[in-house]
């Protein structure tokens, strides 16, 4: 299991405690998840890095997929992870899982 998937099922755990009881094999379906989750970062991190234009400097490109790997992380958890069970809104935001 990934990063992601790890992320997720701790959320899942601390969240979502009555759905979470409900996964028979909650290893497999984190390891989906992760690997899912993992793609659409990816894709989107690209999709956000060609926002701005790359440059001769090594350490201002590095700087700048780093920053759209964060964005692309906080955005696809945001949209992925469904709200906490007891939560109201804008409370106990998922992409800080």
């Amino acid at each position: 299991m990934n990063q992601y998937g790890r992320r997720a099922q701790r959320y899942w755990q601390q969240h979502l405690p009555s759905q979470y009881a409900q996964i028979e094999d909650p290893t497999a379906f984190f390891d989906e998840m992760g690997q899912t989750l993992a793609q659409q970062i990816e894709d989107l991190a690209e999709a956000i890095a060609r926002r701005s234009p790359s440059t001769q400097d090594f350490m201002a490109n590095l700087g700048r997929l780093n920053r759209a790997k964060d964005e692309a992380e906080i955005e696809v958890f945001r949209e992925m992870l469904p709200q906490p069970e007891s939560a109201s809104p804008n409370e106990d935001d998922p992409a800080d899982a």
